[in-house]
């Protein structure tokens, strides 16, 4: 009996022990499988953080670009001038990407004779809407530049389009759209900056105004249209008489006006009798009419007839008066008949 319960303990208390191992080993391995868990969980955040962090400095590239490209268009837009905001947009690319050389032109015939791009030398042609702006060529840009060239070259494109736009805006605001000199308003503005550079420098000025003669009867006998024509005529003839530094606007209706800086009056009579003696000459074809028309003209003189813009206008056109009560087809100085 001992025996027996000897044996059957020693069973008991190995069974137990296997259990108890069991029991172990399970505990064992769910440790192993919560630490290994744990692991993945880890590399998981590893992971996820090192995405993170190239997802942040990818932003902040972009970001980076995005204030590039926004900073590069305030920049050119603030200048009218196409050379000046090719100058700002060298200046960005150059801070941006590596190249050795980038040039602006309308055609590669511009810098290249002949047309031909040395085999050195890319070309980028700027384009808006399907418009050709000009072209940008350049020379060792790095590859690994190519895509970012690219996004300033469309933004410059962007810019230079705003730019031409408001150039054609401002030309439409200050230019006569029949004839294509300047506006009245605009013209009496340049006259004003004159007269304050004239007194500035203590220069003489004069100031023209013209009128066509018979225009009514021109108007009468052909119709509007080929009263446009001759009005476009005269202003084109006066353009070719004058210098680039004179100013020349249309008053109102049949009447121009001429201002000539550093212009006393015996030079202003000369210019006058000048663009009197073409206009006579001129044999004005305008649709199926052939005409000729002549023109009078009154002059005053900054300082000695005035010294403001409505005084020399009135002076201006007080002696126009004359030239037409004189027979018209004449030039007329006010200084003359002062008492």
């Amino acid at each position: 009996m001992i025996y027996i319960f000897i044996i059957s303990t020693a069973v008991f208390v190995g069974v137990v022990f296997y259990l108890a191992q069991l029991v172990v080993l399970g505990l064992e391995q769910r440790a192993d499988e919560d630490v290994l868990g744990a692991k993945d969980a880890f590399g998981k955040i590893i992971e996820q953080k090192e995405k993170a962090q190239l997802e942040k400095a990818k932003l902040e590239r972009e970001a980076l670009q995005i204030f590039t490209l926004y900073d590069m268009t305030k920049d050119i837009t603030r200048h009218s001038n196409e050379q000046d905001a090719f100058n700002i947009f060298r200046r960005k690319l150059k801070e941006n990407v590596t190249i050795e050389d980038c040039q602006l032109a309308q055609e590669i015939g511009d810098v290249f004779e002949g047309g031909v791009l040395p085999s050195t030398y890319d070309v980028f042609v700027l384009r808006a809407k399907e418009k050709k702006l000009g072209v940008l060529l350049f020379k060792g840009l790095e590859g690994k530049d190519k895509e970012k060239f690219a996004i300033l070259a469309h933004q410059f494109a962007l810019a230079l389009r705003r730019l031409k736009l408001y150039k054609d805006i401002e030309t439409l605001a200050i230019t006569d759209g029949l004839t294509g000199v300047y506006t009245r308003r605009y013209f009496i503005e340049r006259f004003e900056e004159e007269i304050d550079r004239s007194g500035l420098r203590k220069s003489p000025l004069s100031f023209l105004m013209i009128d066509a003669d018979h225009f009514k009867a021109v108007n009468d006998q052909y119709g509007h249209l080929t009263g446009d024509v001759v009005l476009k005529e005269i202003a084109n003839m006066i353009q070719e008489n004058v210098r680039e530094i004179d100013v020349v606007g249309r008053f109102g209706g049949e009447e121009f006006c001429v201002v000539l800086p550093d212009t006393d009056q015996d030079g202003s009579r000369v210019v006058a009798e000048r663009i009197r003696k073409s206009v006579e000459k001129r044999v004005i074809k305008a649709y199926d009419s052939t005409l000729r028309i002549t023109i009078s003209i009154g002059l005053a003189i900054y300082p000695s007839d005035g010294k403001l813009v409505e005084e020399l206008m009135d002076k201006a056109d007080w002696a126009l008066y004359r030239a037409k009560s004189q027979g018209r087809n004449c030039v007329v100085a006010f200084g003359l008949y002062k008492e």
